[in-house]
Parts: structure tokens; sequence; C-alpha cells
């Protein structure tokens, strides 16, 4: 009796594997601009150059997967590289998939993941954002928008009848020296001397309808030895607090938010405020995008303010045409560059910039 009970035992859990459905998809995004801009450097030069960060939005090549294994439960992977669509070399300080790395498991409860990922920064101002991570964005004020994550990271996130709670934390959140750029921070942490090296944490409130919604998000970066940006100890901390939200008009869509950031790594001013509105507006095969940013300093007189306006004719439901113009008006000493999509190319303290691309998007 005790054999065939164990027969039958074997046999449903051989169908249940048999019945186990898994799934892997290889997927990515091509995009090549070429812009120009002036007022480069001490010569006030112009400069035409071919980007390798973004066009529209940064190039990509990726692989997922996911088995399903029963119960409401499933296991996935996501590995994805950035790709400089110029040169076809690495992003985020040449990682052979910086932009994602990690496995996670997923039931009604949300969704639990270990490796590199984004943080919850990142994801509550993904819909609020009309212009994203373009050649002309909010990074020209603030490059950790679009790099916004974390190595070591422990990620948490699920959707309830609309509200999406999240968090993330890692025990060491940049692993890769890339020089003083968002590509790299080096900031490795996971230190057997001094627990709070370079650990990043975040959390994220977002509630969505058919016709609005609304974010609440805070991301802390702690310093370590020989980190960059200024955070060189783990008692300094840049901290990053942003509510958004947007609304849907019509066939329009206005989003707007406001963050403020406090950054022991800057010590002349360690607090700025930033805040931006834009809308977006299909017309036929168009795509029409405005939206204004800004960024000041509070204890003096910094300012950069981005007014951008773009337009995108969609060839195709994987390939698009597009072109985007960017003013950046500079106050006091802020030296803030119009493009996003490459280091370099900024202007002299105070003085206003305009940049202009145009580029081709491709999906696949």
């Amino acid at each position: 009796m005790l054999k065939k009970v164990a027969s039958a035992i074997a046999l449903l859990g051989v169908g249940g594997l048999a019945h186990a459905q898994s799934s892997v998809q290889i997927y990515g995004i091509m995009d090549t601009a070429v812009e120009t801009m002036n007022n480069v450097g001490a010569t006030k030069s112009s400069l035409t150059r071919m980007p390798n960060l973004t066009g529209s939005v940064p190039s990509r090549l990726g692989f997922r997967g996911r088995e399903d294994l029963g119960g409401g439960l499933s296991a996935s992977f996501t590995l994805e590289m950035g790709i400089g669509p110029d040169s076809g070399a690495l992003n985020q300080g040449g990682r052979g998939f910086g932009r994602q790395s990690f496995v996670s498991l997923n039931g009604p409860w949300g969704s639990l993941g270990l490796g590199r990922q984004y943080t919850m920064l990142f994801w509550s101002v993904l819909d609020a954002d009309v212009i994203g991570p373009s050649l002309h964005s909010m990074a020209s004020l603030d490059n950790y928008f679009p790099n916004a994550r974390a190595d070591n990271a422990i990620s948490y996130k699920g959707t309830f009848s609309g509200l999406t709670v999240g968090a993330t934390y890692s025990f060491g959140r940049d692993a890769v020296n890339a020089g003083p750029s968002p590509g790299g921070t080096n900031c490795a942490g996971e230190s057997s001397t001094d627990s709070k090296t370079c650990r990043e944490w975040s959390a994220m409130l977002k509630y969505d309808t058919a016709t609005w919604g609304a974010a609440l998000a805070h991301d802390e970066l702690r310093g370590g030895p020989g980190a960059f940006a200024g955070l060189t100890s783990s008692d300094k901390v840049d901290k990053r607090t942003m509510l958004n939200g947007y609304v849907k008009l019509g066939g329009a869509k206005i989003g707007g938010g406001y963050m403020r950031r406090k950054n022991d790594g800057y010590i002349a001013s360690p607090r700025n405020d930033l805040w931006f509105v834009g809308v977006t507006y299909p017309i036929g095969q168009w795509s029409v995008d405005a939206q204004y940013n800004q960024l000041k300093y509070k204890d003096n007189a910094d300012k950069g303010q981005l007014l951008v306006l773009r337009g995108t004719y969609n060839l195709s439901k994987r390939t698009a045409a597009y072109a985007s113009l960017g003013y950046m008006k500079n106050s006091g000493n802020a030296a803030f560059g119009a493009s996003s999509a490459q280091a370099g190319g900024t202007p002299l303290p105070g003085v206003n910039q305009t940049g202009f691309g145009m580029g081709l998007r491709h999906t696949f």
C-alpha cells in the first residue's frame, strides 16, 4: 500500500513539472541620434556629435524569462545591457548587463527580486515625466534619474487595486569605478568593518487609475571610502524625496512633480529643489511633447531652467523618427548643459545653451 501511495505522489510530481510552462524573450531598442549644441566650454564653440548614452531613449539588448511554478507562483529573470550605438560599446561603466541583472519570485503578494535593479525613485517618476531619459531631459539637472539602479539589491514591489508599494535595499550600491560619472561611482560596499558603507535604500507608494496617478518616493545613497561625488565616508548621505503625478485629459497627458534633495557630498550647497511640468499629445502618427524643468540651490543663486520640445513621427509600431530641442538657462554659477545624451559639452558657469538633435529609434 505504501509503495502505491509513493508511486502516486511521484507521478503527481512529475505531472506537475510537465505542466510547468517557461519562456525566454530577447528584446531591445536601438536609438541613434545626431545632436548639435552651442556655447561649449571656454571658447563658446559649437559641437556636433553622435551621443553614446541616449537618443529618445537609451539603446539596450535584453533577455528575460519566466517559469510558471504553479499555485500562482512564478520565477523570472532579467538580463539587460546598455549599448552605446555610436560605437557599440557597453554603457553603465562597461558592465556586461549594467541596466538590469536580477532574478525574482512572483506571486499574488507581489515580486521579490535579487540583483542589480532599478530603485523606487525610477519607478515613481516613470509615468509623470513625459520626456523620459531623452536627449534633453531632467538628467541634465540631476543625472541620477536615468541611473537610479543599485548593485547587490533586494527589492519588493506589489500592486493591489491600483496601489503599488515598493522598496529596495542594497548592501553595496555600485561596484564599478568608471570615473566621476553616473556610469560608475566606485562605492562597492559589503564591508565587514562598516555596515553602513555604500548602502542604498528606497521606498515608494504609487496609486494609478485610468485617468490619473500620483507617487511618493524616497531614495538614500550612503558613501564610502573613495566613492565619487564627494560621498567619501559612510556618514555622508545623498537623499532624494519625490512627489509627482499625472492626469489624462482627452488624448493628452499632463505630468509634473517636485523633488527635494539633500546631498552631504556637495558642501557648498547641500540642498536643492527640482520641479517639472510637461504635456504629451498624440496627433495621428505624431506625438508632440513639451516639458519645463527647474533646479534651484537653496543657499545661493545657482539655478538651471530647461525647456524641452520634442516631436516624434511613428513610421510603424516599432520604428520612429524624432527631433528634440532643448534650451538651458543658467543663473549664478550654474553650468548645466542642455544635453544629457553624453558627458561633456557643457557651457561655462552662468552661460545659456541650446541643443538640437534628430534621430531614429527601432524596437524589437
